[in-house]
């Protein structure tokens, strides 16, 4: 087959690489996103142009309780027309606030729920072929309501989430049967799931 085998002692992780960029142009600036096009030259010399989708980045939350439930939103997602079981999640849009708690505000925000246990899951790029989003996900553990009074005011989609407790099996499951689709759901619970069953 064509290509090289990988062996082991060969690296096998993403690298740091920049091509040149000989021209830069700004085509929308946003609160949410922002858009520039990118003419940037290969290694050879050849130019080619790209349009490049700027994201502040994102955090996700695989809470699961004791009985082994994942936390799950139901939520409108206009882009695609579809009510979505996803994971809790928001944006790193305040300055200066590391990943973890920013994933405890949107967990505690859109769910009302606090978790006293954290870890790092997995880290990575949304669709970096058109931007430069980047997600870093974690596992929440010994959940317990959010404290009285500090649920803050929903407005628009998030006014209409539901919250869902589904057995981490049967998440799994729903992904692997492509009834779950949101990625970052897809791509958290599959990480959860693989954490446990890998080879001591």
């Amino acid at each position: 087959m064509p290509g090289r085998v990988w062996v082991p002692g060969d690296p096998l992780a993403d690298t740091d690489q920049r091509w040149d960029v000989t021209a830069r142009a700004r085509r929308l600036d946003s609160s949410f996103i922002s858009v520039r096009e990118d003419t940037v030259r290969t290694p050879a010399g050849e130019a080619f142009d790209r349009l490049v989708v700027e994201h502040h980045g994102a955090v996700g939350v695989v809470a699961l309780d004791d009985d082994d439930r994942v936390l799950l939103l139901r939520q409108y997602r206009h882009a695609v027309g579809r009510l979505l079981l996803e994971l809790p999640a928001g944006l790193l849009d305040v300055d200066g606030e590391p990943p973890q708690e920013a994933a405890a505000r949107e967990l505690a925000e859109e769910t009302d729920v606090v978790a006293a246990s954290w870890s790092e899951l997995i880290s990575m790029w949304s669709s970096p072929g058109m931007t430069d989003e980047h997600w870093q996900i974690f596992a929440a553990h010994d959940l317990a309501p959010a404290p009285a009074g500090s649920q803050p005011q929903r407005r628009h989609e998030e006014a209409y989430i539901e919250v869902v407790w589904v057995p981490l099996a049967e998440a799994v499951r729903a992904v692997l049967e492509q009834q779950m689709t949101s990625p970052l759901a897809v791509a958290g619970l599959l990480a959860v799931w693989a954490q446990r069953h890998r080879p001591a």
